[in-house]
């Protein structure tokens, strides 16, 4: 079969939106799905400017947050069928880990992962799919794919957050948005968003940020020394991978504090610390998608939009066609996108 995706061919240039082929029969494990919508994560663009190194894959499909339909089922399949509606996900889950595709594009072998979903169609393992649940429809179920499921599960797993307890979340993009909104769900107080742009502020005071600071003002620094002397703070979220702000928030947290790294640093890019705290208390770590397990996870998060209409809506702010995907990119890039844009099939 033919179909369209946008492929990463060269690091630091446009994804090539063109037709690719898939011409095998379905593996053991492999199941074939429809892409309704897909996200975008700030994980893409580091892949795009090979943040952890030289990319030995080239060219290759991208994408990890999804939502679709299943077209057929390979050997083995138990959990699915054809037609079920499915949300697609990075994170592992229960289910048959199958061998990665391979695709076609112009006689030329495009590589892929277990996932992908900037393409219309794709071959997926098993254990990267979840029923969508009833409580949800395609366009919202894309964020679970990893927005949501990464939000919450930095809350939930990793910064283990308490009752009125203190925080910093640096970076209010797609998963600092539901990283605020699981925050808020905690009842924490303050929750204190930071960011570079204005718009992204807005919406993070809107998902239940209590105080917001952009880190381009002049006076960023005394303003948040203010906020940190006023609250001891007893945990700091970095989404940039940004060293300089994962020692900020080595800083700013107190002696028992929590330092969460949800941002991954490129590679060769260290921090620097006085490790000595760590002896008495401190802890500092990061979080692999929030540790989260999507058949477990998802249907409980979904279950929230019973209660509150619209938590995970609000956060697409704009969808694109495919043809148009190196526009949303560049939209996320320059800061004039808040919140999660998707991709429509």
């Amino acid at each position: 079969m033919d179909f369209k995706a946008a492929v990463l061919v060269k690091n630091n240039a446009p994804l090539v939106v063109d037709q690719i082929s898939y011409n095998d029969p379905l593996d053991y494990g492999q199941v074939l799905v429809k892409l309704k919508y897909s996200g975008i994560c700030g994980s893409q663009l580091g892949e795009i400017d090979g943040a952890k190194g030289p990319d030995k894959y080239l060219p290759h499909l991208l994408g990890h947050e999804g939502s679709g339909v299943i077209v057929d089922v390979g050997p083995g399949i138990k959990n699915f069928k054809k037609n079920d509606k499915v949300i697609l996900h990075w994170r592992p889950s229960s289910g048959i880990q199958s061998l990665p595709p391979k695709y076609i594009m112009n006689k030329k072998t495009v590589n892929a992962g277990w996932i992908t979903t900037f393409n219309e169609y794709a071959v997926v393992s098993e254990n990267r799919l979840t029923l969508l649940p009833k409580e949800i429809d395609y366009k919202t179920g894309a964020l679970f794919g990893c927005a949501v499921t990464t939000g919450f599960g930095v809350v939930e797993n990793n910064a283990q957050i308490k009752i009125a307890e203190s925080v910093i979340v640096f970076g209010a993009g797609g998963v600092g948005l539901n990283i605020i909104q699981a925050l808020d769900l905690r009842t924490a107080y303050p929750i204190i968003a930071v960011d570079l742009y204005d718009n992204r502020l807005k919406l993070a005071k809107k998902m239940g940020a209590t105080h917001i600071l952009n880190s381009s003002d002049d006076n960023f620094q005394e303003k948040f020394n203010s906020l940190i002397k006023k609250f001891q703070i007893d945990c700091f979220i970095d989404n940039t991978g940004l060293p300089k702000i994962i020692e900020l928030g080595y800083k700013s947290v107190k002696k028992n504090g929590r330092v969460i790294c949800v941002g991954v640093p490129k590679k060769d890019k260290n921090i620097n610390i006085y490790s000595l705290d760590l002896h008495f208390d401190k802890i500092l770590t990061g979080s692999h998608g929030g540790e989260s397990l999507p058949e477990f996870d998802i249907p409980r998060y979904a279950l929230i939009s019973k209660k509150k209409k619209n938590i995970f809506d609000s956060l697409i702010t704009k969808t694109y066609k495919l043809d148009d995907i190196n526009d949303a990119l560049l939209s996320m890039r320059d800061g004039s996108l808040s919140g999660r844009c998707l991709i429509e099939f």
